[in-house]
């Protein structure tokens, strides 16, 4: 495992080419990422993890995918899960609490199934931003509730039931999404709150959690930094880990989001001076890969551990 780079990378589509198998063996990435381009049916996506598994000789190694339900659904060509959203599982939550862990258990449990079927061992779920009135609705749907307590009571469950089910999970978007006026896979959202109320509000659903890893989010709060997106910023990234109380892995959201504003080679390298564990690449240009590749240090011990502690999980 030592010889791998820390980033998480996508391929372009439903086989890997030969072009992107060199490659997996040149620069070994910490993990490999899916998304629906990779998706046309269970045989054809098993065969396609298996394939990744087979280069690095790891049946462990992780494949993760960013399967919420709603319309956030990679498994479409699948399945569809339109009216599972995290909003629905929120309203079930405040109604009539027995029947939504019943519920969202269920939901959890045939959504891992499923994973395990396609080969995917890492769900990027829960979302625990909040749901803000006047925010870009690129959260929308996807948050459970606008009550900090309520979304961090149902991210426990999510991350809960998921280990149970032998997946990894990764809560997103840290330290919190909700505020944002803009999309930031086009612009850059800034967020004016102060730190008080961010720590009792948008900040509060990510402290405790038992995940394995986190997402960041390429949002300015203009109180704490007002130049970098938390991604880049070693300020938020340290309350992160001490104020949020956050201590395992930590990957960037996608680099190539038009929120980051620098050159990919100046997005990788700030990404882990800033001090996050693992960079993000998912659109699948390969000219973007090798440059994330080649500016993505090797991991590290701390990187090491907690992956180990991770693959205790899997069956």
């Amino acid at each position: 495992m030592n010889n791998r780079r820390s980033f998480i990378v996508g391929l372009r589509s439903i086989k890997i080419s030969l072009k992107e198998k060199s490659f997996l063996k040149k620069y070994k990435p910490w993990g490999v990422i899916l998304f629906s381009r990779n998706v046309k049916n269970i045989k054809q996506t098993f065969q396609l993890t298996s394939s990744i598994r087979k280069i690095f000789n790891d049946r462990k190694y992780p494949i993760l995918i960013d399967q919420e339900g709603g319309r956030v659904n990679r498994l479409e060509k699948i399945i569809s899960f339109d009216n599972l959203t995290s909003e629905f599982f929120g309203n079930k939550y405040l109604k009539n609490h027995k029947e939504f862990k019943l519920f969202y258990k269920l939901f959890i449990d045939k959504t891992s199934f499923l994973l395990k079927s396609i080969g995917a061992n890492i769900n990027t779920v829960p979302v625990l931003d909040l749901k803000n009135k006047g925010s870009s609705n690129i959260i929308g749907n996807r948050s459970f509730s606008n009550d900090p307590k309520i979304v961090s009571k149902i991210g426990d469950y999510c991350i809960q039931f998921y280990h149970q089910n032998n997946i990894g999970s990764v809560i997103k978007h840290i330290p919190g999404h909700g505020l944002a006026k803009v999309d930031s896979h086009h612009f850059t959202p800034i967020v004016n709150k102060k730190i008080n109320y961010l720590l009792r509000k948008d900040f509060l659903p990510f402290k405790n959690k038992k995940a394995f890893f986190a997402m960041t989010a390429h949002i300015i709060f203009n109180k704490i930094d007002n130049k970098n997106t938390a991604t880049h910023s070693k300020k938020l990234i340290k309350l992160i880990r001490n104020k949020i109380g956050f201590k395992n892995l930590l990957i960037s959201d996608d680099l190539s989001m038009k929120s980051l504003k620098g050159t990919i080679k100046e997005n990788t390298i700030k990404t882990f001076n800033a001090g996050c564990n693992l960079a993000l690449h998912c659109n699948g240009n390969f000219k973007e890969m090798e440059i994330v590749a080649k500016n993505s240090p090797k991991i590290d011990k701390f990187i090491s551990k907690k992956t180990s502690q991770f693959y205790k999980i899997l069956s």
